[in-house]
């Protein structure tokens, strides 16, 4: 995302706040962006140092919205997450105290340092949106989203996250290093006067967004390619890909398919259409597909990855025509 010329306004006043801080990572802030609209869960992992944690902590800036940090940790328990019971001894009774989940944004930081109990309570509340302490069941905040980092270099106290809840993110985007140019203006804000976020858009307001992303047109068989991509992460051999059979484990879920709907959906608002084209799905597959694949032993020691596997994918897939045109002349 190199300008703001064909975002809707609010969110070209959002990203103008956050680009005050954040420096490059447009990839990453596209689809921050993204997340937000499309009402998904997004994963990010990098190595430390780029400026992952404070993205996330921008966008909650310039959004009017409640904002909770969890800095997870191998010593972390469930209760320290969703809440617990606490014996009030004035009045007799246990009285409900309401974890930091119940927020509109949580930022989840190095969320594969946590141990598995921990890990279950953030899966129901990622699926459910919802949290049950003792027998009473709490409703979080509309929205809600949870956008969490990992490190992807250290093995020390670090556990990997159940594969049910890695499908429960929408995105798995990958942080690189920046350019040199931008490294230059990283060193150059951070270490001058710091930028001062100021809200610009209210969660009523995101609310009615989300709304208008669900209006947002997708042709049948736009809907029919996105099935054969994810289908093809499952049978390879059935599309021509009989070498990469050997490589993928378990394919991706339907909850691959449903997210790469969603999210093309918000990508063509954010670049001004009313209708999906193949190429914002195409831009989307890597992201939404990575992290659901389950490699072989096969793939790890012939270095093949799931990005390799899904290029491939869309190589071997005609992309559809273009949606239908009588229909792009009405959201011309």
């Amino acid at each position: 995302m190199k300008d703001t010329e064909t975002l809707p306004g609010d969110m070209a006043r959002l990203l103008f706040e956050i680009k005050k801080v954040i420096v490059g990572q447009d990839h990453l802030l596209e689809r921050i962006l993204v997340a937000l609209l499309a009402r998904g869960h997004l994963l990010v992992e990098g190595v430390p140092g780029l400026a992952k944690t404070l993205s996330v902590k921008t966008v909650a800036q310039a959004i009017t919205g409640d904002f909770k940090r969890i800095q997870f940790t191998p010593d972390l328990v469930p209760a320290d997450l969703v809440g617990t019971r606490i014996y009030n001894q004035r009045t007799g009774d246990f009285q409900t105290s309401l974890g930091p989940v119940f927020t509109n944004l949580l930022l989840a930081d190095e969320i594969n340092r946590a141990p598995a109990k921990v890990q279950s309570a953030l899966l129901e509340v990622m699926q459910e949106r919802q949290v049950t302490i003792g027998r009473e069941t709490h409703k979080v905040p509309d929205p809600f989203l949870v956008m969490a980092t990992q490190n992807p270099i250290e093995t020390e106290g670090v556990y990997a996250l159940p594969e049910a809840q890695v499908d429960r993110f929408m995105m798995k985007v990958l942080v690189g290093y920046p350019g040199e140019m931008d490294e230059f203006v990283v060193v150059e804000r951070v270490t001058g006067r710091h930028a001062t976020v100021v809200p610009v858009m209210t969660t009523e307001r995101l609310l009615e967004l989300q709304r208008e992303v669900d209006d947002v047109f997708v042709d049948p068989r736009l809907m029919e390619y996105v099935v054969r991509i994810v289908s093809a992460t499952r049978q390879p051999a059935d599309y021509g890909l009989k070498d990469l059979a050997k490589y993928v484990s378990y394919g991706a879920s339907p909850r691959a398919s449903i997210n790469l709907i969603l999210t093309a959906r918000a990508l063509a608002f954010l670049r001004g259409r009313g209708y999906v084209s193949g190429q914002d799905i195409q831009d989307l597959v890597l992201d939404v597909i990575r992290h659901r694949l389950v490699l072989s032993f096969e793939a790890l020691s012939d270095d093949v990855n799931a990005d390799t596997i899904l290029r491939r994918v869309l190589e071997r897939l005609p992309t559809p025509t273009e949606p239908l045109q009588e229909h792009v002349a009405l959201h011309a």
